[in-house]
C-alpha cells in the first residue's frame, strides 16, 4: 500500500488536492480500497468557462411547426456546469433536454441541450439564450434572435 500525506480541501462539491506525498510500502495499491466505489478524483487548473454555440433550427422543421434549437458547450472544467435555456427573458425548462458531460482528451468537458418549441413559439420568442452557470461563477450565455436567422 502507499501512504498518501497531504492537503485537501473541498471546493462546491469536489475534492482539490493542494498537495499529495506518496511513498511507497510495498509493490500494489488498489486506488478502488483506498478511495472507495464511486469516488472521482479530479486534477485540473481551477475553473475553465465552456464556449457556447447555439445552432437554430433547420428549415425543415419550420415546414413541420417544430422548432429544435441546440446549444453545445464545450472545454469547460470542472464538470458540474449546467446548461439551461431563456425563452425572451423567461427561463423555460418545458421541452428542454441536456446530455450528460463528456470528457475530452484534453481534461476538459462538453455538454449540449436542445430546446424543443414550436414553430410559432421561435417566430414570437425576440430570442434564445443558452447559458451555462456555476455557482460561484458569472454565466456564460449566447443568443440568438430568430429574427435574424435565414429564411
Amino acid at each position: 500500500c502507499f501512504i498518501l500525506k497531504g492537503s485537501f480541501s473541498v471546493v462546491r462539491g469536489l475534492f482539490r488536492v493542494q498537495e499529495v506525498f506518496v511513498r511507497p510500502l510495498n509493490e500494489f495499491v488498489s486506488l478502488w480500497l483506498t478511495f472507495g466505489g464511486g469516488t472521482k478524483l479530479i486534477v485540473g487548473s481551477g475553473v475553465v468557462r465552456p464556449t457556447l454555440t447555439v445552432l437554430p433550427p433547420s428549415k425543415e422543421e419550420d415546414k413541420q411547426s417544430s422548432a429544435t434549437v441546440v446549444c453545445l458547450a464545450t472545454g469547460g472544467f470542472p464538470s458540474n456546469w449546467n446548461l439551461g435555456w431563456k425563452v425572451g427573458s423567461t427561463s423555460t425548462s418545458s421541452g428542454v433536454s441536456t446530455s450528460l458531460e463528456v470528457l475530452g482528451t484534453d481534461g476538459r468537458y462538453s455538454w449540449s441541450s436542445t430546446l424543443s418549441l414550436s414553430a410559432d413559439q421561435w417566430r414570437k420568442a425576440g430570442s434564445v439564450i443558452c447559458e451555462a452557470s456555476l455557482s460561484g461563477q458569472s454565466p456564460v450565455t449566447q443568443t440568438l434572435d430568430p429574427d435574424h436567422c435565414s429564411e
